[in-house]
């Protein structure tokens, strides 16, 4: 299955709607969606190099526009999303205490967080409820963004046959290794937030 999903990316990669798919697959990571567009902009890199920058740059400004909708669902819809995150995260009782720390320390918060693989979407929305300040959390968003998708573009383009043989011939250790990061960045949301 994992070889299969690996060449679907790798072939999407040549076709006119590739663009899109990653586009979309990026926005809905950073509002809602679980998968990080990661899985999709490394393959497509890999299999077009020349086109990596061009990836890196659609996955930052989609990726982007869905933290947009995610600060705005935390933002809007704290009475229900926002506090039953804060609970989940232990801060039900430290809600004001929680905003003016956000509003204190959250330039490091987006920037720490946006380079891992600590979900984008829970960045986004809790932006939104901490209430903190739209512009620099879009700006803060393109940078850490940017960085984190343009670096995997930087290896993809110079790196790109070599990267791409040493991937396909393990392909199953590296899955595992993404997911134990990703796994790893979640608990450290969870349990460090």
């Amino acid at each position: 299955m994992l070889r299969k999903m690996y060449n679907w990316c790798v072939a999407a990669a040549g076709k006119p709607h590739a663009t899109w798919t990653l586009g979309t697959v990026s926005f809905v990571e950073s509002s809602f969606f679980p998968i990080p567009p990661d899985a999709m902009l490394l393959p497509m890199s890999l299999a077009r190099p020349d086109r990596a920058y061009h990836f890196a740059l659609v996955c930052t400004l989609t990726s982007v526009a869905g933290g947009i909708l995610g600060y705005a669902i935390g933002y809007f819809l704290y009475e229900s999303l926002g506090l039953w995150l804060m609970q989940l995260y232990g801060y039900g009782a430290k809600i004001e205490w929680f905003q003016q720390q956000y509003r204190e320390w959250g330039a490091w918060f987006i920037l720490i967080k946006g380079l891992t693989p600590i979900p984008y979407k829970l960045v986004t929305i809790v932006s939104g409820f901490a209430h903190y300040p739209v512009l620099p959390f879009i700006l803060l968003s393109l940078l850490t963004r940017g960085v984190r998708f343009f670096a995997v573009a930087f290896v993809c383009h110079r790196y790109g046959d070599r990267a791409r043989e040493i991937i396909e011939k393990r392909l199953e250790l590296w899955a595992t290794i993404f997911a134990a990061v990703l796994i790893v960045g979640i608990l450290g949301a969870v349990f460090l937030f």
